[in-house]
């Protein structure tokens, strides 16, 4: 039952059509709807001919021009990017010295500012979190130091030229509606240079690039006794290094990925560390079966496929299992109180170990804290503490908007698809980057920024203002019945689904149908694969030539950074594997023939008949 359920959902992924986006061109088949449009499938034909519906402010005035981008992180970056695509004219405000934001490293954490510590390394791998049309480059690691993603964004920002549209040292003050709003739609920004010097702006639009890692969130009232501690405390943002720990007991109150970081790192030099967690946690790690990077290995469209068809309390069970396989979180007292797929889990190869062998002690929540002694909730206590990190996440903010511009809902600021503010009369304003998801937050921001752009530019329109509040309001009751969220982690989206929705938004989303029969080599890449951004470099706009060989080659990039040591390379074809996927591609196929013979006996053959003289037609030209 469950092998036919699968089938019939893969037959109906294949043959969902590409959404009703802004003008994109056939893959192919150069200007094919002039030339020759009788050829072409009704669906085929619509996506062609058909743009997006116009927006009727959009068509009166025609005005986005001046665009500002606040901050010049990843999400800043590619947003100057698209704007200059969509030959828009951006101006980025950054407030630091240099670009790159979070991955920007200082010994110093600065206020106001994202932080980060000496000896970080991404937890996503370079093919997963690498611009769709920028590859990293082939000898970089696949999990990168810092200083190595800073490397790739300046070569980003170098090889597009854009740093000559940032404007470092100047930071945005307000951003309010000018007083004729309601006929431009523009804005009016205020800066401040770091001489104190301000300047006002006016511009068309406004796209929000200051990222979520900012605000320290310190809930020292939770915590009774703080002001009684004799030693040290501090938040993660705070933490640099090991450095004064040596020989100390350390207590790390949370296990989210910084907080395992710093557990692990200052275990090597501390005399003993406890990592206190109130909820529990899942972890996983980053090297998957055969040495593969997991994300790599696991987010994949047919993985997709499987996460829309079973139950999702099947999926934790065997995700569950599979996890445990590797080391029992029961065993280990890191057993959560939610499921696998409730919350992004911790990636963390090196915890594991550290607690086997002795050098972190997991502990329950921290009840109350008595000079240098801290108590826990289940009535242990752990004597002479020398040091309290809080790793207890972030806050968010955006100071420099009007509170009435955002719209609240449920624990977070309410977006339409997690972008664009619902009630407001233009869409000039928007959010990049402010996104939670298992996957890189710069590929989801670039398809946010190229979205963004060609709603400013009017070739896409926003819904009305009551339907994107409902679409709104119904987001935070799917976040919520889906996922575990609170105020500090008030956002979650499954990052396959949201990719390809904003694809479909501008045209750029895969067929999965039309590469089946015009690129089956492409296709099982495509399916088979992880999700990688070169995917949505396909089609539409924003089409990118090398888009496909770099999904051929993503593989040899993988592998290349490991090629350091010259070794007799066995040959592993797996014959079972191949079979398995053909017995599924017939079985697929059998399914659909009877499926549309029996319940719309015209479909196959009109199908068939608007294919192939499309294919003859590719084979003559």
């Amino acid at each position: 039952m469950v092998r036919t359920s699968l089938i019939f959902l893969l037959i109906r992924h294949l043959f969902k059509p590409y959404p009703r986006g802004c003008f994109i061109k056939t893959p192919g088949v150069p200007n094919l709807s002039d030339q020759q449009p009788h050829l072409l499938s009704p669906v085929v034909l619509s996506v062609i001919s058909t743009p997006c519906p116009s927006n009727r402010w959009f068509e009166k005035f025609k005005m986005v021009q001046r665009v500002a981008v606040i901050g010049a992180g990843p999400s800043g970056l590619v947003s100057v990017k698209q704007c200059l695509d969509e030959g828009l004219q951006p101006t980025c405000f950054e407030s630091s010295d240099d670009m790159g934001g979070l991955w920007k490293f200082k010994a110093i954490s600065e206020p106001n500012r994202a932080s980060i510590y000496r000896s970080l390394t991404i937890n996503i791998s370079k093919e997963m979190m690498c611009y769709s049309d920028f590859p990293i480059p082939a000898d970089y690691p696949n999990y990168m130091h810092h200083s190595k993603i800073l490397n790739y964004f300046r070569m980003y920002a170098e090889h597009f030229k854009l740093l000559k549209y940032v404007r470092f040292q100047t930071s945005v003050k307000s951003v309010k509606q000018r007083p004729d709003y309601t006929r431009t739609g523009q804005w009016e920004v205020v800066t401040e240079t770091k001489d104190g010097q301000e300047e006002t702006h006016v511009f068309d639009a406004v796209i929000c690039c200051s990222g979520h890692y900012t605000y320290p969130n310190l809930p020292l009232k939770d915590f009774p006794g703080i002001e009684t501690f004799e030693g040290k405390y501090f938040h993660s943002w705070d933490y640099k290094g090991p450095e004064g720990m040596e020989g100390k007991r350390v207590v790390v109150i949370g296990i989210g990925n910084s907080g395992g970081d710093i557990a692990v790192e200052s275990s090597r030099f501390a005399k003993q560390v406890y990592m206190s967690t109130r909820r529990g946690a899942w972890v996983i790690r980053q090297v998957s079966d055969n040495g593969v990077p997991v994300d790599m290995k696991y987010n994949t469209r047919f993985v997709h496929i499987l996460f829309q068809l079973l139950p999702m309390s099947v999926l934790n069970w065997i995700g569950e299992g599979k996890v445990n396989a590797m080391y029992d979180h029961t065993m280990y007292a890191l057993k959560p109180k939610h499921r696998l797929f409730s919350q992004v889990p911790v990636i963390n190869d090196d915890l594991p170990l550290k607690i086997l062998s002795g050098s972190v002690i997991i502990k329950t929540n921290v009840k109350e804290i008595r000079g240098s002694d801290v108590i826990f909730s289940d009535g242990s206590v752990v004597e002479k503490v020398d040091v309290i990190v809080f790793a207890t996440g972030y806050n968010y903010d955006f100071p420099y908007l009007p509170k009435e511009v955002m719209y609240r809902t449920g624990h977070r600021v309410g977006l339409y698809k997690h972008v664009f503010p619902p009630t407001l009369e233009h869409p000039t304003l928007a959010v990049v980057g402010f996104i939670h998801a298992l996957g890189a937050i710069m590929t989801q921001a670039e398809m946010q920024a190229r979205w963004v752009t060609r709603v400013f530019k009017g070739h896409c329109k926003l819904p009305p203002t009551p339907a994107m509040v409902k679409a709104v309001e119904k987001d935070t009751k799917d976040i919520e019945n889906n996922y575990i969220v609170s105020k500090l982690t008030p956002l979650q989206v499954d990052f396959v689904t949201y990719m390809d929705e904003l694809a479909g938004e501008i045209g750029a989303r895969p067929s999965l149908l039309w590469l089946f029969f015009t690129d089956y080599p492409l296709f099982k890449k495509v399916l088979w694969g992880p999700v990688t951004a070169y995917q949505y470099r396909l089609v539409g706009p924003g089409k990118w030539d090398g888009a496909r060989r770099t999904i051929f080659t993503q593989f040899d990039r993988m592998y290349q950074a490991l090629k350091t040591r010259q070794v007799e390379e066995e040959s592993h074809v797996s014959y079972i594997g191949r079979l398995m996927k053909l017995i599924m591609f017939v079985m697929a196929g059998g399914a659909a023939v009877y499926y549309f013979h029996n319940h719309n006996p015209d479909t196959i053959p009109s199908l068939i008949s608007k294919i192939v003289p499309i294919i003859s037609w590719n084979n003559h030209h």
